[in-house]
């Protein structure tokens, strides 16, 4: 027989992570609340428009982005904005044929009159970071506005955002992302799901409510004077963006959020693109916080604004506590039905229900602000929920190498230009990435949440079911889908190969002479 002693630590540390994950959890009704408090508050720009007009520069840092950058430089000549005030670069560090396409994309514009420049750097130091630096030393424009290469900006952007810059405190103004190819599979209608609830909730309350927000990387315009004044774009953490949003608040700028002004981009169409992404995120954030948070508590800003900058900024360690409570969940299934004693505290722990509970709402009402069929759209919620426990296993991965300060490249998201059900990813050259060791764990998990699942059968624990199943189709889900997709791009890849291969070593036809 085990001590007793045994059992207490297992418990202490199952309930102690669960309380962590109910206290980022119950923070969605927090966001709820002022969402209801200031859901009827406009804020509108003081000026119609700023006059005399400014220069504009819109800047768009690329790299190995073939597919997307035609669209994307397309797309940027057609803003609205008079051609002697609008200043296009093309910040490329590709190292690829994405340089030869978008530099005669570049001169074709050119030879039409528009300001537009191919920078090209010859390494890639300080990554986007170091790119939007060295783009803003050769800018022209007194506010640089910055899309990815997987947006297509609309021609009105400039219109809607640069009135609010009429208020010289306004130093960024960031609009809403919405989503291409959002119907293309679940994982695209997934991740739509989670965008809204950042934008449409958190994004739109934390402005108006007076509390920090952040710059999203893209689909912004920033006040020069703003950037400078903050210390410029630095490339310390994978999160140039939120790093940068922070300091410039910490000196005092005003950030405005556009719920009602959208920029269409294109969401990942493979897991394994979208887990690079969900790491980079990940990491960047962490690292953030360990920069920016002994600034922000040295400040002078309220005690509530204080807070809420802390947990914006530390959200992304639950991953750690969702693994930890995933894989004592068979345990404490076990200590309650063979150890005994423990009664009273797994009566208590039904309250943690409601983390799920606030977190369903958040994503409702993210739903309903924005979507007339919410309704069909909160369908999907469940398997969200799975897909975001699924990804424990690779962001805690992140959090980690952030929290021991493990240095990594900015391994930049995939685009692939898939915008319908007729597009297919495999097949684009980017799709054939490396497979991570982390799924050999997720599909192990899987199959241990299988047996967790028998285990609460025989003893007739109904309500642990529910999570287990939840915890199955997440890890269990997600390692097979990245072993697939993995195979589906390498196979395609070979396939192509092989006929190019073919096509080769095929004779050449001659030519007959013509009678």
């Amino acid at each position: 027989m085990f001590d007793t002693s045994l059992y207490d630590a297992v418990v202490a540390l199952y309930v102690g992570a669960l309380v962590i994950l109910f206290a980022f959890g119950v923070h969605g009704l927090v966001m709820l609340y002022f969402y209801h408090r200031t859901r009827e508050r406009k804020l509108r720009p003081t000026a119609a428009m700023l006059d005399p007009l400014p220069v504009v520069t819109i800047q768009l840092p690329i790299y190995n982005e073939v597919y997307v950058v035609e669209r994307l430089i397309d797309a940027v000549v057609r803003v609205d904005y008079p051609a002697d005030k609008l200043e296009i670069q093309v910040l490329d560090d590709s190292t690829d044929e994405t340089q030869q396409v978008a530099r005669e994309r570049v001169e074709y514009y050119r030879t039409l009159g528009y300001d537009i420049h191919y920078i090209h750097r010859s390494n890639r130091e300080g990554y986007k970071a170091g790119a939007l630096r060295y783009g803003l030393s050769l800018a022209r424009g007194e506010y640089i506005a910055i899309f990815d290469a997987d947006f297509i900006p609309k021609p009105d952007f400039l219109q809607k955002t640069l009135p609010y810059f009429a208020d010289p405190r306004v130093g960024m103004v960031q609009t809403r992302w919405e989503h291409l190819n959002e119907d293309y599979s679940l994982l695209t209608r997934a991740q739509a799901l989670a965008l809204d609830g950042h934008f449409v909730i958190e994004q739109q309350v934390r402005y108006k409510a007076g509390f920090f927000i952040n710059f999203n990387g893209t689909a912004g315009i920033w006040r020069r004077l703003c950037i400078e004044d903050a210390g410029n774009w630095q490339s310390d953490t994978l999160a140039e963006d939120l790093d940068l949003s922070y300091r410039a608040q910490l000196r005092g700028w005003k950030f405005v959020f556009l719920n009602d002004v959208t920029s269409p981009a294109e969401l990942p169409a493979d897991i394994n693109a979208l887990k690079s992404q969900q790491f980079r995120w990940t990491k960047g954030a962490v690292e953030a916080a360990k920069k920016l948070l002994p600034a922000v508590w040295r400040s002078r800003l309220p005690l509530a604004t204080k807070l809420e900058c802390t947990i914006h900024l530390t959200s992304n360690i639950v991953f750690p506590f969702i693994l930890l409570v995933a894989f004592l969940n068979l345990p404490m299934v076990l200590i309650k039905n063979l150890v005994g004693g423990y009664d009273e505290l797994f009566t208590l722990m039904s309250i943690f229900v409601l983390a799920s509970v606030s977190t369903f709402l958040f994503y409702l009402y993210s739903q309903r602000s924005v979507h007339e069929d919410w309704q069909r759209r909160v369908l999907l919620f469940p398997l969200f929920m799975a897909g975001s426990m699924g990804l424990a296993i690779n962001n805690t991965k992140a959090v980690i190498e952030a929290l021991i300060g493990k240095r990594s490249e900015f391994t930049r998201t995939p685009k692939y230009r898939i915008t319908s059900s007729n597009d297919d990813w495999r097949t684009r050259k980017y799709a054939r990435m490396p497979l991570r060791a982390s799924v050999l764990v997720e599909l192990l998990l899987g199959m241990y949440f299988t047996i967790s699942i028998c285990v609460s059968l025989y003893y007739a624990e109904l309500a642990a079911i529910p999570f287990q199943l939840l915890f199955l189709i997440g890890f269990g889900g997600i390692g097979y889908l990245s072993l697939v997709h993995w195979l589906d791009a390498w196979r395609s890849a070979s396939v192509q190969g092989s006929r190019q291969l073919h096509h080769a070593m095929k004779p050449a036809t001659v030519a007959q002479p013509t009678k």
